[in-house]
C-alpha cells in the first residue's frame, strides 16, 4: 500500500526578502528533497553551502524525513556572535555602582 502525497512549507526570510513555497511530496521525502523542489535556493541565488535547515524552528539535517504539514525553515548564518555582542556592550557601558546594602539585624531575643 502506497501513503497519498503530502505537503510541506518552505521559508525563507531576509531583512529585504521573504518566500513561502508550498510543495507536494511522495511519501519518504526528505528535507533536502522539499528544498529542491521549492526552487527557493536558485529563484533567489542563495548560497547552499551557507544555509541550515529547521522544521518548525527546530535544527535538522537535510536527510530528515518529513511529514504532511511540515514547516521547513532555510536559516543564514549568524552575521555576529550573541555572546561576543552582549560582552561588549556590557563592557561599554556597565552598571552604575550601588551603595553596600545593610546587612538586616536578626531580632532580638528576650
Amino acid at each position: 500500500m502506497t501513503s497519498p502525497p503530502f505537503a510541506v512549507t518552505v521559508a525563507y526570510a531576509a531583512p529585504d526578502v521573504e518566500a513561502l513555497v508550498v510543495v507536494t511530496l511522495s511519501a519518504g521525502a526528505t528535507v533536502n528533497d522539499a528544498v529542491a523542489q521549492s526552487g527557493i535556493v536558485a529563484r533567489l541565488e542563495l548560497d547552499s553551502a551557507g544555509l541550515a535547515f529547521a522544521v518548525y524552528g527546530q535544527r535538522v539535517h537535510g536527510e530528515t524525513p518529513l511529514a504532511n504539514g511540515d514547516r521547513i525553515e532555510l536559516t543564514r548564518p549568524l552575521v555576529a556572535d550573541p555572546k561576543r555582542v552582549r560582552r561588549k556592550r556590557a563592557a561599554d557601558h556597565p552598571m552604575p555602582e550601588s551603595a553596600p546594602r545593610p546587612r538586616p539585624r536578626k531580632p532580638k531575643s528576650p
